[in-house]
Formats: C-alpha cells, structure tokens, sequence
C-alpha cells in the first residue's frame, strides 16, 4: 500500500446532518483528523426511497467522491444507505468503508425486560440485515420495530434552530408503545444516525426506564483502529458539502462549526 497523506481526510457520508452524531465521537477519539463530511442533502429522504434508489445513488456519489478527495477512509454515517449498499461500496471502492448498523447486540445485553424497541426510517426496519443482527443477538429477547420518519426532518430542524412540535416525538414513543408487548420495552435502538441527536427530547416521550442505544461510539472506535499509526495532519479547515444548495444551509452554520466543521461547500 502506497503511503498515506497526511492531508487525506476521513470522508463521513449521511443523508443529511444525523451524521454529526458520529462525528462527534470521532472528534474526541481523533482531534487531529482531517475530515470531510458529506451531506446528500439533495437526496433526502433515504427512507421512502427503494434500495435500488439508495443502492444507486450512494455509491454513484461515493465514488465521485473517493476521486475528488482521496480520503484515506469512508464511514456511511447512515443506517439505511449502510444497510442497503454497505458490501455493494466495498466491492468497487479500494479503501477502508466503514458502516452503520443498528446497535441490537448491546440493546440485548442491557435491556432487563427482554424487551426492545428499534427506531429506524421504514428502508432500515425492513432489511433483511436487521433481521440476521435480531437472529443472532436477540434471541430470546422481543425486538418491536417501528418506522420514525418524522424524526429525520425533526433532527433537521433542530440543528437549524428552527421549532418542532413535541407531538412528533410522542408519535415515534407512541409507534413502539402501542404495539402488543411495548408496554415493556426499557431499552430502545436508535436505528437511524438522525436520532441520537433527538434523544432528550426522546426520553421525555418514553418516559422514565427507557434506555437508548445507538452505533455512534462503537463506529468512532473501529475508524480509530483502522487508521491507528497513520499521520494526520489537518492542512486545510474542514468542510460540510452538500449534494443542493438550498436556503437553510445558512442556518446551519453555528452548528456546523461547533462540530469542527468550518466550511461550507457545494458538491
């Protein structure tokens, strides 16, 4: 393998901004890491779309990417696109990729009712990888799932300081609740990297026991592996792109810097 520069960044990949919940922890276990985040903003929504959309879609712009900015690993900072196109990225892009999955192994290993509650956007809870991480880490445990597609355009909002109504995270409790055997859920899964960053607001409309488990900082983790020895050396401010320019992009620039992220750019 040629050497890596010092200068080529992590590339984290989401639909839209619930990938900062993955930052995030990347920023405490690599402060020193140059890092490009990607936002298909002109895509969003994954959830609605077919997995031929998103299968297409995510490894078209990946790829364009990996050309352009030569980055010494990619994470998919979302769940459904992971999920979806995770296996069809490694197989055309020769570098380290690194997935989202929905956390069901450390759910199962701390609920205490055997009772679990799994979040996702309606691509991610239908996908025949959730059911083989239920058969291998949760038996013996429920698993209810629900699909929370408000709550993409909630996290959207909120880190652009715009209000939401506190009725859509009653539904998203309401969506596992209201299912037979949800009165026992204590441990909820945030499927979808959106949520983590809704999880106060989560926690008032679930109520009191109710524990919340996401990928966040077992991803930061296994990127820290990966890139383990290498050098890292931040020669230009990192930046945010975007797949469409729209108007609330302008909104999000507090935000975005209080991530680290001190550019904004049009891909």
């Amino acid at each position: 393998m040629s050497e890596i520069d010092p200068a080529a960044p992590l590339l984290l990949f989401d639909s839209g901004v619930g990938g900062l919940s993955v930052l995030a922890e990347v920023r405490q276990l690599l402060p020193a890491a140059p890092v490009i985040y990607a936002a298909d903003n002109g895509g969003l929504p994954y959830g609605p779309k077919t997995e031929a959309e998103v299968a297409a879609r995510v490894c078209g712009l990946l790829g364009r990417m990996a050309e352009r900015f030569r980055p010494r690993l990619i994470c998919i900072a979302c769940n459904t696109a992971s999920t979806i196109a995770l296996g069809m990225v490694r197989d055309v892009l020769e570098i380290p990729i690194v997935g989202t999955v929905p956390a069901i192994k450390p759910a199962a290993e701390q609920t205490r009712s055997g009772t679990i509650g799994l979040l996702g956007t309606a691509a991610t809870i239908r996908q025949p990888y959730v059911d083989r991480l239920e058969a291998e880490f949760a038996q013996g445990k429920r698993l209810l799932r629900a699909a929370a597609p408000e709550l993409v355009a909630a996290a959207e909002a909120k880190l652009r300081g715009q209000p939401v109504d506190p009725a859509v995270y009653a539904r998203a409790a309401a969506s596992l609740r209201d299912q037979p055997g949800g009165e026992a859920i204590d441990t909820v899964v945030l499927a979808c990297t959106h949520f983590p960053l809704l999880e106060p607001e989560l926690a008032d409309a679930f109520g009191p026991g109710v524990g919340f488990v996401h990928g966040a900082g077992g991803i930061a983790r296994r990127i820290a592996r990966l890139v383990d020895g290498q050098p890292l050396h931040r020669a230009t401010p990192d930046a945010a792109l975007f797949t469409r320019a729209d108007a609330g992009l302008a909104d999000l620039t507090g935000t975005l810097a209080s991530y680290g992220l001190h550019r904004i750019e049009e891909l």
